[in-house]
């Protein structure tokens, strides 16, 4: 999985970039076929935002924000935004796995 980083008027540490690059790798494996992920840091004066864009083939993209006062905040909001859209996901898939095994079983 390719992740590429994206710094507006932000300097980001190297050890924050990989605490993202971890958390992001993390959350990928628990979306199959993950292809790439966009990790955005900006910052506006005080206020400083992470956004994690994740891709998947046949899927929507998944896109999570978070803001606060340092980055790792920003970064963990964002991080339990996007797991919870993960298990969004994954639940929406069994359901129609679910449906489909019925309605052969149905249709036997």
């Amino acid at each position: 999985m390719e992740i590429v980083f994206h710094e507006h008027h932000a300097n980001i540490s190297e050890r924050m970039r990989k605490r993202a690059e971890t958390s992001v790798r993390r959350a990928a494996t628990r979306l199959s076929r993950a292809v790439d992920g966009v990790i955005r840091f900006e910052q506006d004066g005080r206020v400083k935002r992470v956004e994690i864009v994740l891709h998947a083939p046949r899927q929507r993209k998944l896109i999570a924000r978070g803001e606060g006062s340092y980055y790792g905040p920003a970064l963990s909001s964002a991080m339990d935004r996007l797991m919870n859209q993960i298990r969004t996901v994954r639940a929406e898939r069994r359901r129609a796995e679910r449906a489909r095994v019925v309605g052969k079983v149905a249709s036997a």
